[in-house]
């Protein structure tokens, strides 16, 4: 790769991490919320519907539609699924909602109908966050921190590194992978240190599944797919613009967001279709 290349990616994804790090205004009021900026994306394992976090709320993508959940208009700047109805999340307040410019760590236990402040109501603003082996993984956006919490409410700092989305391996609390503008890296001491993969492309969103499959995005939207981040990473198809959000729920199952709707494959990202009937 040429120098002119190299810096020209090195652009590319500097740009993006200055846009999914950045704080949102909260949410206007007025007209009926709309399912854009969408920052994350969650399957309840209870019954396989797929939520996607936005900007105006939390929507439950089904039959072809989004729906809004709960009234809770809030911007979801980070959400992820705990459990069978199960939500985490973070973010900012909507409209007339009050408090903090930044809701620190939410949870639901109904499915996103009714939500409760946890920790760090003021003090963060979570833009990516994991749930695995009974902690919660977040990337607080207000001071660059990778926190973890065992009981939802007390933190501990595991790394300031400068990265931009991470995810958790499925058989070991202390390995994560983690995106960054030199390409993606991978910590085997729970976050306190991270090392480039060199086999891997540079990618802005990654994600791991319970079978082992991890999945992640480049800034262009092609996605790729290995079994192992320091192994092979196979290029899969194309979401056709700038990526939003990415889940892979298995090695077949992936579901992506770009050009502001919900993409799903169920061919190990070889094929992507839209959910939404627009």
């Amino acid at each position: 790769m040429t120098v002119a290349a190299t810096l020209t990616i090195g652009l590319v994804v500097a740009a993006l991490l200055i846009l999914m790090t950045k704080d949102d205004p909260p949410t206007g009021g007025g007209a009926a919320p709309e399912m854009v900026h969408i920052h994350g994306i969650g399957i309840d394992p209870g019954d396989g519907t797929v939520y996607a976090g936005t900007h105006h709320g939390l929507f439950r993508i089904d039959d072809g539609s989004a729906t809004l959940v709960g009234d809770l208009v809030q911007d979801y700047m980070g959400f992820t699924v705990a459990g069978p109805g199960h939500f985490l999340a973070s973010g900012h307040p909507g409209a007339g909602q009050g408090g903090p410019s930044s809701v620190g760590l939410i949870e639901s236990t109904d499915g996103g109908e009714t939500w409760e402040t946890l920790s760090l109501s003021g003090e963060a603003d979570f833009h990516a966050l994991d749930y695995r082996h009974d902690r919660v993984y977040g990337l607080n956006s207000m001071t660059g921190q990778l926190l973890t919490s065992a009981d939802k409410r007390s933190w501990e700092e595991a790394s300031s590194a400068e990265i931009a989305d991470f995810a958790v391996s499925p058989d070991d609390p202390a390995v994560l992978v983690a995106t960054t503008s030199q390409g993606l890296t991978r910590s085997a001491d729970g976050g306190a240190t991270f090392e480039i993969i060199g086999s891997a492309p540079v990618m802005v969103f990654v994600s791991w599944a319970d079978d082992g499959a991890l999945a992640g995005v480049t800034p262009d939207g092609v996605v790729y797919t290995a079994q192992d981040p320091a192994g092979e990473w196979t290029e899969q198809g194309s979401l056709g613009g700038q990526p939003e959000a990415l889940t892979i729920e298995s090695a077949t199952e992936i579901y992506a967001a770009a050009n502001g709707t919900v993409y799903a494959s169920t061919d190990g990202g070889a094929t992507f279709s839209t959910m939404l009937d627009r």
